[in-house]
């Protein structure tokens, strides 16, 4: 399909709805192990709960980069998923806050996630089939920028919400505070608003043959061909994605240590309090004021890292922000106030950013652009295997060997940061993929 050079406003609009998805993603990253809290989950529960989001990950996203690279039609080929899944996201976000019972709200946490996976997948491969290879490092680091902006206004909003409009108690509904029933409600306005707004702004360009698309989806129809195909692309996936697998393993390994842990840690071992309590709730906000910088600092850094990208290379770039990453988590636990957390959080969001942006980058240029929506999300599952595996073991980590402390975990996840600087040593960097496996 034929490309053109994009301002910056216009990657800017092709990437907006990223605000909104994350939004969405923010809000519950700051708030869901809270939730669970609220409806009497201890945290040696806590993982599994969260089992939700690799889980349908995993599922959803390679299924959905297969067909969306398989589409076209009025909206274009990404642009149907965006819109299904930003509407059912919202509706998932709506009825979180309500959730009366802990099923209800891990029932709903799959709804979520699996909705999200809907839309984001398809997002990743927008970029990568709308800029030239040259924009794409920058693409990426647009999309870091609105996903820093986003992450910072959903995770700082119940704690604005309550300190500074005043909004305090709970509904009737049950003990989640009223703070997040709006933000929640709020979220889900921003997510579907930002993704219309994309969809509105951004056409998509039509297969350069499109009889012979048709033709080709005509003749490899079938849910059986589909999955034989996604078997054999696994197989054969390119090399600078095996490369790159160990890198994201221990990434987002640190990275679930962080999400999981970071609320129940601040409220508990730094605010002294316990669920159910004023202290802990100013705690678990505290945490996502924590969270609001880290992803502040993303979105201030990633205008410098879009001027980095000409000149750097994506690899020397990510290792030395992984570092930063690495750094940071591991600082949290040094602190003994609420003020040093922020600290840490400046070494998270330097890294944030870049995680966001340069695995991206790499991968686009080394992969066929052909299936470039059905390996961005064979791409997610060296993100979802390792929370998989920290959802199933940390919970038992934290019981039988921490104490029931959730500090230590936080911690491990910034040794895991820095092992994936370790592991970028190995990575080769492709030119633009000719449409053969490297």
């Amino acid at each position: 399909m034929s490309r053109r050079v994009y301002s910056l406003f216009d990657i800017w609009n092709l990437s907006f709805g990223f605000f909104g998805i994350q939004f969405g993603w923010g809000l519950q990253m700051a708030n869901m192990s809270a939730i669970y809290q609220y409806l009497g989950a201890d945290e040696s529960a806590i993982p599994l709960l969260w089992l939700a989001a690799p889980v349908t990950g995993l599922i959803v996203q390679p299924i959905i980069g297969y067909y969306s690279d398989r589409t076209w039609t009025r909206l274009g080929r990404r642009r149907p998923y965006f819109l299904v899944g930003a509407i059912l996201a919202s509706l998932a976000l709506v009825a979180m806050p309500n959730s009366s019972a802990l099923w209800m709200a891990a029932g709903l946490l799959w709804v979520l996630d699996a909705s999200v996976n809907i839309s984001m997948e398809p997002f990743r491969a927008f970029v990568g089939d709308l800029l030239l290879p040259e924009q794409r490092k920058v693409g990426f680091a647009m999309q870091s920028l609105l996903i820093g902006l986003g992450a910072v206004l959903s995770s700082s909003l119940p704690w604005l919400l309550t300190n500074v409009f005043g909004l305090t108690g709970e509904t009737e509904a049950g003990q989640i505070p009223l703070s997040v029933h709006i933000a929640f409600y709020i979220g889900a306005a921003v997510f579907l608003g930002a993704v219309l707004y994309t969809i509105l702004t951004t056409p998509e360009n039509p297969p350069e043959d499109l009889e012979a698309f048709e033709r080709h989806k005509r003749e490899t129809a079938g849910v059986g061909n589909a999955f034989a195909e996604i078997f054999r692309g696994i197989i054969t996936m390119p090399r600078v994605m095996r490369q790159l697998a160990v890198v994201q393993f221990f990434t987002w390994l640190g990275l679930f240590c962080m999400w999981i842990y970071f609320a129940p840690a601040v409220g508990k071992g730094v605010f002294g309090g316990v669920p159910g309590t004023p202290a802990y709730q100013a705690g678990v906000e505290w945490a996502g004021v924590c969270f609001s910088v880290y992803n502040g600092v993303a979105f201030v850094f990633s205008f410098l890292l879009v001027r980095l990208v000409k000149r750097h290379s994506a690899k020397s770039l990510h290792r030395i922000f992984l570092i930063f990453a690495g750094a940071g988590l591991l600082s949290v636990g040094l602190w003994g106030n609420k003020y040093g957390l922020l600290v840490s959080m400046v070494g998270v969001g330097v890294g944030w950013a870049s995680i966001l942006a340069m695995p991206y980058a790499m991968l686009s240029n080394g992969i066929p652009a052909e299936k470039m929506g059905f390996y961005m999300g064979v791409f997610n599952f060296f993100i979802v295997l390792p929370q998989i595996l920290a959802a199933t073991l940390l919970g038992k980590v934290v019981e039988l060997a921490l104490g029931g402390e959730a500090m230590p975990v936080v911690m491990i996840g910034g040794v895991s940061m820095l092992l994936a600087a370790g592991a970028l040593q190995f990575v080769r960097e492709s030119g633009p993929a000719s449409g053969e496996t490297l």
